[in-house]
C-alpha cells in the first residue's frame, strides 16, 4: 500500500484528491496538509512514500518545501499537482528534486498512474509542457534577482525593499533594472507579471 501525504492548501480539492485516491486499491492517504510550513513536520511524523504538493501555498511555495522534504526524507517521492502549467515552474520543480509535475486539470485516473510511475523510478512530466520548458530556456533571474522582484511585487518603493533585504537602495535599483532587462520589459511591474507567467517567481 504506497501512503501518500497531500499539500492543497483549497479544502475542496484537497478533500477530492482524498477521496479519489483512497478509491485507488494500492493508495492510502495519511495526511493533509493546507500550508507549505507543515509539509516537512507532518511528513516526518507520517512516513509517507509520496508527497502531492500544491505550488502556490499559505507561508511558501511547494517547490521550496519540495526541496526541503527531499533533504529531510530523501525516501520521499515528491509530485506537483498544481493549476499552473508554467515552463519555469516545471524546471523548479525538477531542480528542487521533484520526479513529476501533473496540471490539476487532467483526470484523476492519470494522477494515479503518474504516481506509479514515479515510484517505479520514472520521471512523470506532461509532454506539452516538457516541450515548452525546453523551448522557454533556463530562467534567466538570479536567486536575488527574483528575491528582488518579488519584493516589489506589491508595489514597494526601492527604500522599503532594501530595508525588508538588508540591502543598499542602489543595489536594489541594480537588480530590479537587471531584471526589467532580462525579462524584455520596460518597469518593474512588467517584470513581475513575464516573470510570473513564465513560473520564474
Amino acid at each position: 500500500m504506497t501512503r501518500v501525504l497531500i499539500a492543497e492548501d483549497q479544502t475542496m480539492m484537497r478533500d477530492a484528491l482524498t477521496v479519489l485516491l483512497d478509491l485507488e486499491d494500492d493508495f492510502e492517504v495519511v495526511a493533509q496538509v493546507s500550508a507549505a510550513g507543515e509539509i516537512v513536520p507532518t511528513a516526518l511524523r507520517v512516513k509517507p512514500d509520496v508527497a502531492l504538493l500544491d505550488i502556490e501555498m499559505p507561508g511558501g511555495s511547494g517547490l521550496d518545501a519540495a526541496a526541503d522534504l527531499r533533504a529531510a526524507l530523501p525516501e520521499c517521492v515528491v509530485v506537483i499537482v498544481t493549476t499552473f502549467g508554467r515552463p519555469g515552474y516545471l524546471r523548479r520543480a525538477l531542480d528542487a528534486g521533484a520526479r513529476g509535475f501533473v496540471v490539476k486539470d487532467r483526470p484523476v485516473g492519470e494522477l494515479a498512474q503518474a504516481i506509479r510511475r514515479v515510484l517505479a523510478g520514472e520521471v512523470v512530466v506532461d509532454p506539452a509542457l516538457a516541450t515548452a520548458a525546453l523551448s522557454a530556456g533556463p530562467n534567466p533571474l538570479t536567486p536575488r534577482e527574483r528575491e528582488v522582484l518579488a519584493a516589489a511585487a506589491d508595489g514597494s518603493a526601492a527604500a522599503d525593499i532594501s530595508r525588508r533585504l538588508y540591502l543598499s537602495e542602489s543595489t536594489v535599483r541594480n537588480h530590479l533594472s537587471a531584471c526589467i532587462t532580462k525579462t524584455g520589459t520596460r518597469n518593474r511591474m512588467e517584470a513581475v507579471r513575464v516573470a510570473r507567467h513564465n513560473g520564474w517567481l
